[in-house]
């Protein structure tokens, strides 16, 4: 069965540091796209963080650039996100997201980041 959990979320004051984990496991196939993803409250889920499984290439929403770092253990099926400096406005429920080569699309039913004093 396949399957993405996360964890790691909370509480945090502003100026604090979350790091977000994403097990993933029953991939019996090659995924070439691993994100987190973020929705807020009225908003829409937005692309927060991505990386490719070729060459390790990574990718950041503007507002999170600099603050914000994307990391895999093979070895684990773990994929990280490193939150330093955080603001109010990155309060959000946080998505794991993964692609595969079949074209199939999975999701993890996220985890709670709240920032505030």
């Amino acid at each position: 069965q396949v399957q993405l959990v996360e964890s790691g979320g909370g509480l945090v004051q502003p100026g604090g540091s979350l790091r977000l984990s994403c097990a993933a496991s029953g991939f019996g196939f090659s995924r070439y796209f691993m994100g987190w993803f973020r929705q807020a409250p009225g908003k829409e889920r937005e692309l927060v963080a991505s990386t490719r499984s070729v060459g390790g290439s990574t990718s950041y929403a503007d507002p999170v650039k600099g603050r914000f770092t994307i990391s895999t253990d093979n070895a684990k099926n773990t994929l990280y996100l490193q939150m330093n400096n955080l603001k109010p406005e990155d309060t959000a429920v946080y998505y794991c997201n993964t692609r595969t080569y079949a074209g199939l699309e999975y999701w993890g039913k996220g985890t709670l980041v709240t920032v505030s004093s």
